[in-house]
């Protein structure tokens, strides 16, 4: 397909020469989009060539402006703003590449490079539900994984289960004091909410005994180190290392409660894996390399047998590796999984870890462990870092049990999308079977594009009501606008109207060119959100396609056209449209309905 930046970039540099007899270097000739007030699509900026063409950067936008217009069939116009060249692009030139856009299979994607990528996300603790925090880390994580797919990538969908270490523990014990044999089918919970049960059980018992050993004398800090029910976490870590028989076959107990749990929300957001990674199998891999590390003199021990690594001469600090008792750290974990995941997948070249940014120093340390390890692959590494997600209640804490529950939440965006579409009244015809997947449709739509449009980096506040209005940038409003073009889609073929652009065809209507404008522009926004690994360019995108044929829709008669080859080319426009939207919304992991 005609590329128009760099085939104007071409012209303009052809035109310099023959005006001002003067080889211009690719670099100087800037050409960026056109700013929404102004005519054109492509503005040349002028102001780096003046010095060369010896005129003012407006004077210099005029001459090069005329000298296009008059020499290229590309240019149908031009205007000059301060030292910018804004080019309008001719009519007859957009219907070719819409032409060219509807013929194309699998438009805005790159074919497979063989480059192979691994993308980890989730990677929950089995001590809890998953809550609104794992929802944007599944989110983003999945759809950067489709974003990468699209650009030419084989990826690898992993996780790795955080299933065992002393938060694990903390459950086990106060189930093993508290819990008298329940279990999910006989509290009629989901494994993983009943198993966080337990973990908020255990923190209250543990303040009440710090509050107790505090007003027997102790100081805070002693208390929290001496208080029972810790001391038992710890003393079961110990036998879980050990494989002691009975704590081992608590910890496969549970743990298959949760497995249960998480596999069933999972099914309800629409993600998936290619491979599940397990603490439990890769930490004792950490902690021989961290013994090898002591050997080869990397790490060091310290007199109470811990293992620690010196970084800094990396402008870091020393990091423990390895506790007095030779039990793990996430540290030892992680550098087992990195090492066991290049050892299994030899081809990927890089490992992306989809994790909050409270993490960013854990990461930072991992990635130079790795390297320091001999492990080459170490500076290819990369943490995709995330805000965190905050609710108008506030900050959610797991162990006060204050946390938003993906499942009840992703239920309520459901009910709330139920009772705006009857309330609209856009189920209409529709039977109970259909109306029960819209509204899932329209639930998960709202809460994904909601969590995904907003730049990865950023904390942000998640307003459910906000997220699921048929108005404005949101989920909806884009699902709402591909179901409309659907319908027209279905009356064309009604009518026997067959989608194509007429070569006959050499006018459009402003609204129609605003559209393909941006659809052209839709292999760079998939080459971009995967260089910057942000799903939010993706979103934005596709809502500015959305709120386009909006307009065009509300401007432009379509079956009132009598002229065939209008009607013709406009039926194949809104085939182009609708293809997009959805193809950009599958990048983000939204399904988009075909009817509402």
């Amino acid at each position: 397909m005609l590329n128009l930046s760099e085939e104007l970039k071409s012209l303009s540099i052809k035109a310099f020469k023959s005006l001002f007899d003067h080889d211009l270097d690719e670099t100087s000739v800037q050409i960026q989009p056109t700013r929404k007030e102004f005519d054109g699509s492509h503005t040349l900026v002028c102001f780096p060539l003046a010095r060369f063409s010896k005129l003012k950067p407006e004077q210099t936008a005029e001459k090069i402006g005329e000298y296009l217009k008059s020499n290229s069939e590309l240019v149908s116009d031009f205007n000059v703003v301060k030292g910018f060249l804004n080019i309008v692009v001719a009519d007859k030139v957009w219907l070719q590449i819409a032409d060219h856009i509807l013929k194309t299979e699998n438009y805005g994607f790159t074919a497979p490079t063989g480059r192979e990528v691994m993308v980890e996300y989730s990677s929950p603790n089995t001590n809890k539900p998953l809550h609104l925090g794992h929802l944007r880390n599944n989110f983003l994580g999945y759809s950067v994984s489709q974003i990468l797919k699209a650009n030419g990538n084989k990826v690898h969908k992993v996780q790795i289960i955080n299933d065992r270490g002393i938060h694990i523990c903390k459950s086990m014990v106060a189930w093993q004091k508290f819990g008298e044999g329940e279990t999910p089918e006989s509290s009629g919970m989901k494994g993983d909410k009943l198993v966080g049960k337990y973990y908020v059980i255990f923190d209250q018992k543990y303040k009440e005994q710090i509050k107790e050993l505090v007003e027997a004398g102790k100081s805070k800090e002693e208390a929290e180190k001496e208080a029972p029910i810790m001391k038992e976490a710890q003393e079961m870590l110990l036998k879980w290392e050990q494989k002691e028989p009975e704590t081992y076959a608590l910890w496969e107990k549970m743990n298959s409660w949760v497995y249960k749990g998480f596999e069933n929300t999972y099914k309800t957001m629409g993600v998936d894996f290619d491979k599940l990674y397990y603490e439990s199998e890769t930490f004792s891999l950490g902690k021989d390399e961290v013994l090898r590390a002591v050997e080869e003199g990397i790490a060091y021990k310290k007199e109470d047998g811990s293992v620690w690594i010196d970084l800094t001469e990396d402008g870091l600090d020393e990091k423990l590796l390895l506790r007095k008792d030779g039990t793990s750290v996430y540290m030892t974990q992680d550098i087992g999984t990195a090492i066991l995941r290049y050892r299994e997948f030899p081809k990927i070249e890089q490992q992306i870890y989809t994790v909050g940014n409270e993490q960013e120093y854990h990461f930072k340390v991992l990635f130079i462990i790795l390297d320091k390890l001999g492990y080459e692959w170490a500076k290819s590494c990369y943490h995709l870092s995330y805000g965190m997600v905050d609710l108008p209640t506030g900050k959610m804490k797991s162990r006060e049990g204050t946390v938003v529950d993906a499942d009840d939440l992703m239920e309520d965006m459901f009910a709330t999308a139920k009772s705006r579409t009857d309330e609209l009244g856009k189920i209409d015809g529709f039977n109970k079977e259909e109306a029960e997947e819209l509204y899932r449709q329209l639930g998960l739509g709202a809460l994904k594009y909601y969590l995904l449009k907003v730049d990865p980096v950023k904390r942000m506040m998640f307003n459910p009501e906000e997220s699921i209005d048929f108005q404005g940038n949101t989920g909806p409003f884009i699902q709402y606008v591909h179901a409309r073009i659907c319908a027209i889609l279905r009356k064309a073929n009604q009518l026997e109207v067959t989608p194509e652009v007429s070569e006959k065809r050499d006018s459009l209507e402003p609204t129609e060119r605003n559209v393909l404008q941006l659809i052209v522009d839709f292999p760079a926004k998939v080459d971009e959100a995967a260089k910057e690994y942000a799903p939010s360019i993706i979103a934005n995108y596709v809502y500015e396609v959305a709120k386009a044929y909006n307009k065009f829709y509300s401007e432009v008669s379509i079956f009132n056209e009598s002229d065939q080859d209008a009607l013709a080319f406009r039926i194949a426009f809104s085939k182009i449209v609708a293809e997009t939207i959805e193809k950009a919304m599958n990048l983000l992991g939204i399904e988009v309905p075909q009817k509402m």
